[in-house]
C-alpha cells in the first residue's frame, strides 16, 4: 500500500483523488491546501489537511507526494518532497524551465527516489496503438504526421493564473505540451523546429499556434489554440505511413492503401468521474495505477524517459519565450 499526499486540491487534485479511491494499492492520507474551500474539500474526502508540505511530512507517514498545484509551483514542491526522500508524481509539465527539470531529476538520483510526470496520453489505447505501429513499422515508415489540439480559452482557472505567462507558460505549456511530448516520444528530438502564432491586438496571450518539427526526411506538423470562441475541446491526429493512414478523431481507424478501413477498439475501463470539465475516463486510473506500481517496485516508468521530458520542456520554454 502506497500512502499518498496530494499537494493542491483543485481540479487535478480532485481528479487524482477520485482515481486513487479506486486503486487498491493507494491510499490518500493527507492533502496540502491553504484555503477554506480546500479545508471543506478535505473534510468531504475524510483526509487530514495541512497548510504546507513540511508540516504534512512531519506529521504523516507518506510514501509518495502527488503535486497537483498550478504549474509555477511544481518545481519547488518536487524538490521539497525529494529532499525528504519521497517518490514524486508531478502533473504535467514537470517544470517551466529546463534548469528546474534538470534539478529535479538530479536530486531524485541523489536521493534514490523516483519522479513520475503526468503526461496522461501515454496511458490511452489510441497512443499505445500508435506507438506500437511506429516502433514495429507494421505499416511501413512514417511519411507525415499532424496533431491538432483546440479549445476555448480556459477562463475557468482559479484566479486566472493560466493567463500569466510566468505562472503557466500559457498555451504552449498547458495545451500543446500533450502533442509535443507524444511527438518526441515517437520520433525523438527534432533536428529543427519553427512556429507562428496569432492573437488579438493588445491581447495577453497568443490564441493560435502552428508548429513544424523537422526530423530529417520527416516533417511533423501540429496546431493548438485557446480560441476566444465557444468552441468545444477537440483533439485529433493523423499519421501517414507507407502502407496507409492511421487517424484518431472520434474513433481510431487505419485506412490501408488497399482494402477496407480497420477500426480499433479503444474503450478502457473503469471510467471514473473526474470532478472537472472532463467526462468520465479511464486514462487517469491507468496512469496513476502504473505510477503506484512503479513506485512500489522502486523503478522508473517505461512509458517516457527523462531525456524526452527534459527535451519537451526545453523546446516549450523557447516557444513560450520564458
Amino acid at each position: 500500500m502506497q500512502k499518498v499526499a496530494i499537494v493542491g486540491v483543485g481540479g487535478m487534485g480532485t481528479v487524482h483523488f477520485n482515481n486513487y479511491a479506486q486503486i487498491e494499492k493507494a491510499e490518500v492520507k493527507a492533502v496540502v491546501g491553504p484555503s477554506e474551500a480546500d479545508k471543506k474539500q478535505a473534510q468531504k474526502w475524510g483526509v487530514n489537511i495541512y497548510q504546507d508540505l513540511e508540516k504534512l511530512l512531519a506529521a504523516e507517514k507518506i510514501d509518495l507526494v502527488d503535486i497537483c498545484t498550478p504549474t509555477f509551483l511544481h518545481a519547488d514542491y518536487a524538490l521539497q518532497a525529494l529532499n525528504a526522500g519521497k517518490n514524486v508524481i508531478i502533473e504535467k509539465p514537470i517544470a517551466l524551465h529546463r534548469e528546474d527539470a534538470d534539478r529535479i531529476f538530479a536530486l531524485a538520483d541523489e536521493k534514490n527516489a523516483q519522479v513520475y510526470v503526468g503526461q496522461v496520453l501515454h496511458f490511452t489505447r489510441e497512443v499505445e496503438i500508435l506507438k506500437e505501429a511506429v516502433k514495429s513499422e507494421k505499416y511501413g515508415r512514417v511519411l507525415d504526421a499532424y496533431f491538432t489540439r483546440l479549445t476555448a480559452a480556459p477562463d475557468w482557472s482559479a484566479g486566472g493564473w493560466l493567463f500569466d505567462k510566468e505562472k503557466s507558460g500559457l498555451l504552449p505549456f498547458d495545451l500543446h505540451i500533450h502533442d509535443l511530448d507524444l511527438i518526441i516520444s515517437l520520433f525523438g528530438r527534432p533536428e529543427s523546429y519553427s512556429f507562428n502564432a496569432a492573437g488579438s491586438r493588445g491581447g495577453k496571450f497568443k490564441e493560435h499556434y502552428r508548429f513544424n518539427y523537422n526530423f530529417g526526411e520527416l516533417n511533423v506538423g501540429a496546431e493548438a489554440a485557446w480560441y476566444k470562441a465557444s468552441y468545444p475541446f477537440t483533439a485529433r491526429w493523423r499519421v501517414y505511413f507507407e502502407k496507409g493512414l492511421l487517424v484518431s478523431e472520434e474513433k481510431l481507424i487505419f485506412y490501408p492503401a488497399e482494402g477496407e478501413p480497420v477500426e480499433f477498439e479503444t474503450a478502457q475501463e473503469p471510467k471514473i468521474e473526474t470532478g472537472i470539465n472532463l467526462p468520465p475516463t479511464a486514462m487517469f486510473y491507468h496512469e496513476l495505477s502504473h505510477f503506484i506500481e512503479s513506485a512500489e517496485k522502486g523503478i522508473p516508468t517505461d512509458r517516457m524517459t527523462e531525456e524526452e521530458l527534459i527535451t519537451t520542456v526545453e523546446i516549450l520554454e523557447d516557444i513560450a519565450e520564458l
